[in-house]
């Protein structure tokens, strides 16, 4: 029941007849949302000692919207009676109640600065029409009608939801989207003209970090950024990768002392943005709760197939280092009734990324995914890490690459997020196959437009350095470096091939290596210079052989014993540092650019590597998807269970053919001898 509050937030009410109307005569009539003034993007200065205060109210100002579209859809029978009930019952309350919060904005900033003007302005709201038409009788109801992809519908979703209920105008699982004119086929759109001009001093590196894909599933509603100390303050859920401690009470000191699903534990830096839902009738585990099911949130979490985090340089100069701790938000969760002035939402298609589409979701072709990229600004005011609307202290280059006067470039945050979801059968509202759609504000009816992406810097100062150089330089660098579009970054070809060397007992026989795996430290493979101690007989010489089998990391190298990933590889410059030297300077074989930091591993090898086991598709053949190449959880587990080395003896030098190169001769001289013997005590007797 609470996954539907919104079903009927529509003018033409509820139940199983979406095209129902306020007369009953069956002529359609269009959904309809809330429309308020966003007061936040227009505080451009608040005072350092009001801040956490006017934050405070804002996140209030934001949940006095979503109760009124609450009661807005709950109210639809009484709207349909009185022309003049929404207005009295709900919108003329909210007005007054966000007079009293904007009165409480201007008092906070004027007890310690100038008193803003005009606030008061800004507290009326208005119902407006969605544009989510109804379908009319027999369109897409089952299959029936002719209602073509692309076209306006009402009923976008499925009747499967967990009270029962049919959908509102709105569509969606939840009655507020999306519905069939939130997709548009990516064929349809035509190639984009491309980023400016690269000058000759252009930085033209990139450095890349690879966090993971939120396989561990942090979730949640808060938004540390725009509501600190709020809980639920975003009013729906985040995918959370990189710094593990976010939440709405995280100060500045618990985030830098987090855990990171990082690959580089310099890098715990947050990165979060809406989940992305199936509309498929399925209950998540915050059907329940604000910020989920009860907010319009329903339907299948889906974890991303790939996430890359891609570093930039600008097209004009140099960048320069970014300050710990800054705040980044690119696009407005807001924009659909904010408009598109502030949006930066980019959808599109794996084999189609030249074309992109800002306020549509994507219809993929078969075998292509979907694709979210974000841009995030990349020119900094040299001072605040900050600002009282979260945008004023960066910017965008402008068409030819150039900041604007008194910005500085700083490198540039793309992040591509890839999901593994069908094209939605629009023809049926998505009984078929689901739509799909982004968590929003209740009220922004999960319209594509509305994505954004949040950032935050917690990168070790001296990594922070190290990207600079990298992208300064033009070398590509990173722990998620040469992982290209469809590629899986940081992930190596066979992880579950440990580096293990357990010679500690040289006379036993290779098929049982494995007694005591926690002793592998005596055996480093990088000094194969210790065997000589083993005797000689048949396979005890197969210690030689570990370098050839193995990547050659060191299994005690800050408890990331795994990091070999490459099954086979016989370079082991990129993987035989311990994690915590950032400047070692070792190079990402195989690509000719210089790696930066020795410490590509946590899950992976060099760069020749990144990307996991994949055949010519794409696909993942090495069966571990994209969880095996991130975190530090998951790079430190130890594999003693697996016994790769039954088969040493048949690579690289020392296998058992070395061993019988060695041994013949001397048999040879042995039968020699014997023969000799043989002869003489017959001469003897003769």
């Amino acid at each position: 029941m609470a996954a539907n509050v919104y079903a009927s937030a529509t003018d033409g009410g509820s139940g199983t007849d979406p095209a129902r109307t306020r007369s009953g005569t069956g002529v359609r009539t269009a959904g309809t949302t809330i429309d308020c003034p966003d007061v936040g993007s227009r505080l451009t200065s608040v005072p350092e000692q009001a801040r956490a205060e006017v934050d405070k109210e804002l996140a209030l100002l934001d949940e006095q919207i979503a109760k009124a579209y609450q009661r807005l859809s709950e109210s639809a029978q009484q709207a349909q009676q009185d022309p003049d009930f929404a207005g009295n019952a709900i919108m003329n309350p909210l007005k007054d109640k966000r007079a009293a919060t904007l009165e409480r904005i201007a008092i906070a900033i004027d007890r310690v600065g100038d008193r803003p003007a005009g606030l008061d302005a800004l507290a009326a709201c208005a119902v407006r029409d969605s544009g989510n038409q109804a379908p009319a009788q027999g369109e897409g109801q089952d299959g029936e009608g002719d209602q073509q992809p692309g076209q306006e519908q009402g009923g976008g979703g499925q009747d499967q939801q967990g009270g029962g209920q049919g959908q509102g105008n709105n569509g969606g699982q939840a009655g507020n989207g999306p519905v069939a004119a939130d997709f548009a086929p990516i064929t349809s759109v035509q190639p984009g003209a491309g980023g400016p001009r690269q000058e000759e001093q252009a930085s033209r590196g990139t450095f890349a970090t690879d966090c993971g894909v939120n396989e561990n599933g942090l979730f949640n509603s808060d938004n540390i950024i725009a509501a600190p100390g709020v809980t639920n303050g975003a009013h729906h859920f985040h995918d959370y990768v990189g710094n593990q401690a976010n939440n709405a009470f995280a100060a500045d000191q618990d985030l830098a002392n987090a855990e990171t699903s990082c690959a580089d534990e310099g890098d715990k830096s947050s990165y979060y943005w809406p989940v992305l839902r199936l509309q498929n009738g399925s209950r998540e585990q915050d059907a329940e709760k604000p910020g989920g099911g009860i907010e319009g949130n329903a339907g299948e979490i889906v974890t991303p197939k790939q996430v890359t985090l891609n570093f930039e340089g600008n097209p004009r100069g140099k960048v320069t280092a970014m300050p710990r701790l800054l705040r980044i938000i690119t696009g407005d969760a807001k924009s659909f009734v904010n408009g598109p002035a502030n949006a930066n939402a980019s959808w599109s298609c794996t084999g189609f990324e030249d074309r992109q589409l800002k306020d549509k979701y994507p219809l993929c072709p078969q075998g292509s995914d979907v694709v979210r990229t974000f841009r995030f600004q990349s020119c900094w005011d040299g001072r605040n890490i900050d600002s009282a609307n979260h945008r004023t202290h960066m910017a965008f280059v402008d068409a030819a690459g150039n900041c604007p006067s008194g910005f500085r470039p700083v490198p540039q945050l793309v992040q591509r997020i890839v999901y593994d979801v069908d094209a939605p059968s629009l023809e049926d509202g998505g009984r078929t196959t689901p739509l799909f759609a982004v968590d929003s504000f209740p009220e922004q009816l999960h319209k594509p437009v509305t994505d954004h992406g949040d950032f935050i810097n917690v990168f070790d100062e001296g990594l922070m350095r190290e990207m600079v150089d990298c992208i300064n330089d033009g070398r590509k660098c990173g722990a998620g470096a040469g992982a290209e579009p469809g590629e899986e970054p940081g992930s190596g070809e066979e992880p579950t091939k440990t580096p293990e060397a357990p010679q500690e007992e040289p006379t036993k026989t290779p098929d049982a290596p494995q007694e005591e795996p926690t002793k592998t430290p005596e055996a480093p493979q990088e000094e194969p210079t210790k065997t000589p101690d083993a005797p000689q007989e048949q396979p005890t010489r197969t210690p030689d052989a570990s370098q050839g089998g193995n990547a050659g990391g060191k299994p005690t190298d800050a408890g990331d014993g795994d990091e070999d990933g490459k099954g086979g590889a016989s370079e082991p410059q990129a993987t035989n540092k311990p994690a915590p030297e950032a400047d070692q300077g070792g190079k990402a074989t195989g690509t000719g650019a210089p790696e930066v930091r020795a410490t590509i591993a946590a899950g992976t090898a060099s760069a020749d590597a990144q990307g996991g086991a994949k055949d010519d598709t794409g696909d993942d053949t090495d069966g571990l998807g994209q969880s095996q190449a991130v975190g530090t959880a998951t790079s430190s587990a130890p594999t003693p269970s697996v016994p790769p080395r039954t088969e040493p003896q048949a690579v690289g030098g020392g296998g058992l053919a070395e061993t019988g190169a060695q041994l013949w001769p001397g048999a040879a001289g042995a039968v020699l001898v014997i023969a000799g013997f043989v002869v003489l005590r017959r001469v003897r007797r003769g």
